[in-house]
């Protein structure tokens, strides 16, 4: 049997990724050959170890904080969602070409549509921050057509700056829109939490008129409880969901891209909520 080949994740920290725990399971379920571990990199040393993992006869990796952007320059081939996100997340080596994607929107659109039951095709939407981790998921939300999108921040400009090539290039499919915090009305179908406030435990300062109990709030952070910003939506009436499945469902698609074989996400989901309990 062919020795089996190799991925892994690369970060500094990465000691705390589940991405091995993910593809392990990935590959028990689809029968695919291969090994998946943590790989530490010094913070001025990137390249170094990517490079030796390669000659080593490394596959592909995972990149996370806080790598991506120099993951985005160290590829060779961008796909256009890496692209949109400046930052990539999925490297894919093949000979002399390193392939940068970013799977990152569209674990966020498949755990809402799919495993959360929540369409976004026609909705209006609001995306909370505009730094990396918005940026990343605009493309695959303007992908499945809500009716607008409205991209706020404590500082408009940069919102601003964000949306303006989204706006351009969605210019008779849907509203993509700015604002401040404190500007927002209007009820919200989804509100999708890309800030880093739930780290710090607090709230977006976000009017309560933008939540009913038709909204559905979802924050990118995950944890054994549920964030500030989910109780906050919560308790004006709000679905909420955190961020976990969407950590599977852009694992899945990292997956898909290396060995063209989809897995199903469902009992992974459910063995790692497990074990945040």
């Amino acid at each position: 049997m062919a020795p089996p080949d190799r991925y892994v994740v690369i970060g500094h920290p990465v000691a705390h990724s589940k991405s091995p725990d993910i593809h392990a399971r990935f590959a028990a379920q689809t029968g695919q050959n291969l090994n998946y571990d943590r790989l530490l990199a010094p913070q001025d040393g990137f390249v170094e170890t990517v490079r030796a993992f390669i000659a080593k006869g490394g596959k592909g990796a995972n990149v996370t904080v806080p790598f991506k952007l120099e993951a985005y320059a160290f590829a060779t081939e961008l796909t256009a969602r890496a692209q949109a996100a400046g930052a990539v997340n999925t490297l894919k080596f093949d000979g002399d070409k390193i392939l940068g994607d970013n799977t990152d929107g569209v674990g966020l659109v498949s755990d809402i549509v799919r495993n959360a039951g929540v369409g976004i095709t026609g909705k209006r939407v609001l995306l909370l921050g505009a730094g990396g981790a918005a940026r990343g998921v605009i493309l695959p939300l303007l992908n499945v057509r809500p009716n607008e999108l409205i991209i706020a921040n404590r500082t408009v400009s940069k919102a601003e700056q964000l949306a303006q090539p989204f706006r351009q290039q969605f210019v008779d499919q849907v509203s993509v829109k700015t604002s401040e915090f404190a500007n927002l009305q209007g009820a919200f179908d989804i509100i999708i939490n890309a800030t880093s406030a739930s780290l710090s435990h607090e709230v977006p300062p976000l009017p309560h008129s933008l939540i009913t109990e038709r909204t559905f709030a979802y924050d990118m952070m995950y944890g054994r409880q549920p964030t500030v910003f989910m109780q906050f939506a919560a308790k004006h009436g709000a679905t909420v969901r955190d961020g976990l499945g969407m950590l599977v469902e852009q694992a899945a698609e990292s997956f898909f891209v290396w060995r063209g074989v989809r897995p199903q996400t469902n009992a992974v989901f459910s063995e790692l909520r497990k074990q945040l309990s």
